[in-house]
């Protein structure tokens, strides 16, 4: 049996991310003209700066854990493809290429910007509360552990010795480095 529905035909009228969504792209509208100076005419076809910044408010919505799961969510999920203005049939996002672009984008000042507006917007509205906030604990370890170093928490490391789990630190710079394999034994014949 073959059907044929679109995802904003399966996104009920009342679901709160049609407003943010309204809200989103009102935003986007506004930084159209910064966005077409970022990129370049020519070279290789990229992602578009809107769609990655969506991705990004939905990744922080969901509290999604990876730019990996977020992708591999984007194949089955129909809130999501509708959110960033995705048919059914368009191809998902890879992976590699989402994570790089976005990192690239979130470091300009736009991404500011753009989540500025949006949060702007929301208490304009009312729709932020001081009596209550939720936080995925795990995913804001996730995002600290990108940019801290490997450091002992119960002192300085050691001058060169493995650590408890096999692994060398070297005193110059703290950062673990797996242990020297020692060559096989020879059988004895």
């Amino acid at each position: 049996m073959f059907s044929y529905f679109s995802p904003e035909a399966r996104v009920p009228a009342t679901h709160p991310l049609r407003s943010i969504k309204g809200y989103a792209d009102t935003v986007l509208q506004s930084l159209t003209h910064d966005f077409d100076e970022l990129y370049a005419s020519t070279g290789r076809p990229s992602i578009a700066p809107e769609r990655l910044l969506k991705a990004s408010l939905l990744i922080a919505l969901y509290s999604v854990r990876s730019d990996r799961l977020f992708c591999e969510m984007l194949d089955y999920n129909i809130l999501f493809r509708w959110f960033l203005d995705m048919n059914l049939e368009e191809r998902g996002l890879d992976q590699s290429n989402f994570s790089r672009l976005r990192e690239r984008l979130v470091d300009t000042e736009l991404a500011c910007r753009f989540f500025d507006a949006v949060v702007n917007e929301a208490r304009k509205l009312q729709l932020l509360s001081d009596e209550h906030f939720t936080v995925d604990g795990t995913l804001i370890e996730a995002w600290a552990s990108t940019t801290k170093s490997m450091r002992r928490k119960d002192g300085p490391p050691d001058a060169g010795g493995p650590d408890d789990q096999g692994m060398v630190i070297s005193a110059a710079n703290a950062a673990p480095t797996p242990p020297t394999p020692r060559p096989p034994t020879p059988m004895p014949s």
